[in-house]
């Protein structure tokens, strides 16, 4: 990449969230100095906590569309922002969708509720490939403002005015791939898997297409102010290990190297994370693709991905979401179970092992945020 210096105003290198709890579980439980981190509150944010469940996201949402509303930086920055202020969370995850990249580089694509993601017209040939359009870098304009927007509102919504990290994300290139061949959302993704082996050369000019511009969507919100970013593998669980590590692996770790080693003036570097559905047999292949940190669904206990990748693995999960409408006594036994789970690893930061349904009454998510920031290690189990 043309540097590897995030600006100097940077909350990394500016002190703002060098030091966060949540920077420092994805750091391995160390400073930005190197020595341990001194205790403080346990981390936890959640994924999709931006919206969904919340009744003032569906207000502001009335009568906008999803990807506009994720492109109007005003909006996108609100939305990013409302779950820190309700549930008080430790790190903002940026208000955005997968799709985005393509939208951007002038792909036509909508999210037609009840559906998901659908193409105007899917991408299955070596011509479809071929005519994909190049993603020019003043498209990220609005990416940036929100922000810059959200960052300057986050400086100081933590604990005693202390600012929260802001995460930023891309969807992985399986994942875009897998949808712009199939043009829509799709259970089995039968379509890209054949694509790998029926014709791997169309299959490899496409995902690298989908590395570059998730890649540098990455970049664009870390370069405005992002503490982290996490890349989405949603549908990579549909993958056998070869396949993966054949076809998608080097697309991965593409797509990481958009973002990789960028660090502020004081040598704090964006953590890395990476996240998919259905991927304890590849744990160790997604960590290799570049990631500091990997996100365990529910279906892993996180003592047992520790054991598979090691225990210098800062782990990020994994509390089943099935779990939110249980009852308060389930559930709090399971999130000190997850906890202990976790314990081996080199850091941990609290999440679901995957999104937040959006049926979930948000004082549960409140709630589960006061449990866990109200227990140290002895208290876990």
């Amino acid at each position: 990449m043309t540097t590897t210096h995030l600006p100097p105003d940077h909350p990394l290198g500016s002190g703002l969230t060098a030091d966060a709890p949540l920077i420092n579980q994805y750091r391995g439980s160390r400073s930005s100095t190197g020595e341990p981190a001194r205790s403080g509150r346990r981390p936890v944010w959640f994924m999709r906590q931006a919206g969904r469940s919340l009744p003032e996201y569906r207000r502001l949402r009335e009568g906008t569309t999803m990807l506009d509303s994720c492109l109007n930086p005003e909006l996108a920055s609100e939305i990013t922002l409302q779950p820190v202020r309700r549930h008080g969370v430790d790190a903002a995850i940026f208000f955005s969708d997968i799709v985005i990249p393509l939208r951007l580089a002038g792909v036509g694509v909508e999210i037609k509720p009840g559906v998901g993601p659908v193409l105007d017209s899917p991408v299955r040939t070596a011509a479809d490939v071929a005519a994909l359009p190049e993603l020019d870098d003043a498209a990220f304009a609005p990416i940036t403002e929100a922000v810059q927007r959200t960052v300057a509102e986050l400086s100081t919504l933590g604990p005693e005015g202390s600012a929260v990290p802001l995460i930023g994300f891309a969807g992985a290139p399986f994942t875009l791939a897998a949808y712009m061949v199939e043009g829509r959302p799709s259970r089995d993704h039968l379509g890209p898997r054949a694509m790998m082996h029926a014709d791997p050369e169309t299959w490899n000019a496409l995902a690298a297409w989908a590395a570059d511009v998730s890649g540098r969507f990455m970049r664009a919100q870390v370069m405005a102010g992002a503490s982290a970013a996490q890349l989405f593998d949603s549908w990579a669980g549909s993958l056998g290990r070869a396949d993966y590590q054949n076809h998608v692996f080097e697309h991965s770790r593409a797509a990481f190297s958009h973002v990789a080693g960028l660090s502020g003036v004081n040598g704090v570097s964006a953590p890395l994370i990476h996240f998919g559905t259905g991927t304890g047999e590849i744990l160790d292949l997604m960590k290799d693709a570049g990631a500091d940190v990997l996100g365990v669904d529910y279906r892993l206990n996180l003592a047992e991905a520790t054991r598979r990748l090691g225990p210098g693995t800062p782990l990020q999960g994994n509390i089943d979401p099935a779990f939110l409408t249980a009852g308060w006594p389930v559930l709090e036994t399971h999130v000190r179970e997850v906890i202990a789970a976790g314990s081996g690893a080199a850091g941990h930061v609290l999440n679901l092992g995957h999104g937040v349904p959006p049926e979930t009454d948000p004082a549960v998510l409140t709630r589960v945020v006061e449990l866990i920031h109200s227990l140290d290690d002895e208290a876990a189990v």
